[in-house]
């Protein structure tokens, strides 16, 4: 099992705050955090794509390309690419240039995108939300699989015998398909053959069983064999060396950030008895020491029928580049170590 982080480049917002100055320094330590991730052998560091100010992740490729420069071993991908709102050519181009940039370790997760606010950026209308995406995503698997493309669809110009260029270093290139919770998803993943990274941000993470089980029968009636139709799981999570202390850290900025995102989805506020669930054995929350966590990644394989990756995603509490230091740390260190003694 793939152990990751994936990172939505939080930046602090405020009064008082210098945000250019903030960003600056906020990119640096992002950089700073994927690098010791490669250090401590983690296998792999995400970075999302969102278009709101408390976020630095609008341009992903660009921050995956500086950190290929600065690490070894660790893939790079996106987390996710909201491949509804861009060209699946230019798509193609920065991520095969990523590729040959860090010799073969780039990947994509692509997605619809859990945000909205891509859809009015570049002129799209969100009536077109699923329709969108299926195209794009038969472009962009076209792409990949031929190095001259010949295509129409409704929402983009056709191409005639185009040749694409570059190719990546990697053959096929990965692109795994991101999904939350509909059914459909699930089985259009597992019909085209690709991986397949689960979103899960609340609820019980067993609970989603039956549509990997969707996604593993929709792939196996379309031919493709077990290697193919892997599982990935992105789930929130932070790890220090007691429990105590990891709640302690991550409970307060979490509570902020999601009752605040809470009010423009009409979510009720967040509350410390709601988070202790979700952080309880079945709940989807990975925070814990070492032990605790690892004891609950692999209850999360077991229930999902074995996972590929596992995926933590950390910067949406507030914690400080310290912290969050010390938790890659960690989790390199001693929760990847234990997983695989256990697996």
């Amino acid at each position: 099992m793939e152990i990751g982080i994936d990172s939505f480049a939080a930046a602090a917002i405020g009064d008082g705050i210098d945000q250019s100055k903030n960003s600056a320094q906020a990119l640096s330590q992002l950089l700073e955090r994927i690098q010791l991730a490669d250090q401590v052998g983690l296998d792999v560091f995400g970075i999302g794509e969102h278009h709101r100010k408390e976020f630095l992740d609008s341009a992903p490729t660009i921050i995956l390309a500086a950190a290929a420069a600065q690490t070894k071993n660790i893939k790079l991908t996106s987390a996710v690419t909201v491949l509804s709102a861009a060209d699946p050519v230019r798509v193609f181009q920065n991520f095969a240039t990523l590729d040959l940039i860090s010799k073969g370790r780039a990947e994509m997760v692509v997605g619809r995108g859990s945000f909205t606010e891509a859809f009015p950026l570049f002129g799209l209308n969100l009536k077109d939300y699923d329709a969108l995406f299926s195209e794009k995503l038969d472009l962009l698997l076209k792409i990949r699989d031929n190095e001259f493309v010949t295509w129409s669809g409704k929402f983009r110009p056709a191409l005639h015998q185009q040749a694409i260029y570059p190719r990546p270093l990697q053959d096929p290139f990965p692109i795994w398909l991101g999904v939350g919770g509909t059914p459909e998803s699930f089985v259009r993943a597992g019909t085209l053959g690709l991986p397949l990274m689960v979103a899960v941000i609340g609820g019980e993470t067993h609970r989603f069983s039956p549509l990997v089980d969707l996604y593993r029968e929709a792939g196996r009636r379309a031919g493709h064999g077990p290697e193919k139709l892997k599982v990935g799981l992105h789930s929130l999570g932070y790890v220090s060396d007691t429990t105590e202390k990891a709640v302690a850290e991550y409970y307060p900025g979490y509570a902020e950030t999601f009752t605040r995102i809470g009010k423009e989805r009409g979510w009720p506020p967040v509350t410390f008895s709601r988070f202790e669930a979700q952080r309880g054995p079945r709940g989807a929350y990975l925070v814990g020491d070492p032990e605790e966590v690892a004891e609950k990644i692999l209850r999360h394989s077991e229930s999902l029928g074995g996972l590929a990756r596992v995926s933590f995603q950390m910067d949406n509490a507030n914690l400080s580049h310290a912290q969050l230091l010390k938790a890659i740390e960690i989790i390199g260190t001693k929760v990847k170590p234990l997983i695989a003694s256990n697996s």
